[in-house]
């Protein structure tokens, strides 16, 4: 009878702790945020939002593809995080992003786009980060080239420049 309470209590504080280590926190900003996350988002650590510098951008792993925009001439190689890994970090519930602006711009993105496109929140242009005056700190890019159907005006205005927030609806 001891036994079994003992195999018991062992099975009982392993499943614990097994749910205690899958259950992550979001860390928070050392450097100057430069975005915020709010809305129907699971995983928050600021006050309901998620806030992040740019080191916790890059540390939720960085893609890039080379694609021709309308905004330069040729080919340009962006690379950021895909918007997908980070609604997926954060637990994102919502169908639809929207995106806004540093000058208070606003472009919704529906979520379908984020799960089945290839869309990033570049941090870099050409292997330098982007400065405000130049679409930066963030852009949301499709890859144009490798997706035809988004290489239209449509998709065109959800690729929102200078993003300082995204809202989960």
């Amino acid at each position: 009878m001891v036994g079994r309470v003992v195999c018991g209590l062992v099975a009982l504080t392993l499943f614990v702790l097994a749910g205690v280590a899958s259950a992550e926190t979001l860390p928070e900003p050392t450097e100057k945020p430069i975005l915020v996350v709010s809305g129907q988002i699971g995983v928050t650590n600021r006050g309901g939002e998620a806030v992040f510098d740019r080191p916790m951008l890059e540390a939720l792993g960085m893609v890039s593809f080379t694609t021709a925009t309308p905004w330069y001439k040729g080919k340009v190689t962006f690379e950021g995080v895909p918007l997908a890994r980070l609604m997926e970090r954060l637990e994102a519930r919502g169908e639809t992003l929207t995106a806004t602006a540093l000058n208070d711009y606003t472009g919704e993105i529906p979520m379908d786009d984020v799960r089945n496109r290839k869309v990033i929140l570049a941090l870099k242009r050409d292997g330098a980060y982007m400065p405000v005056s130049d679409k930066g700190p963030l852009f949301i890019v499709y890859d144009f080239d490798h997706d035809p159907e988004a290489n239209r005006q449509k998709y065109f205005g959800r690729s929102v420049w200078q993003v300082a927030r995204l809202t989960i609806k």
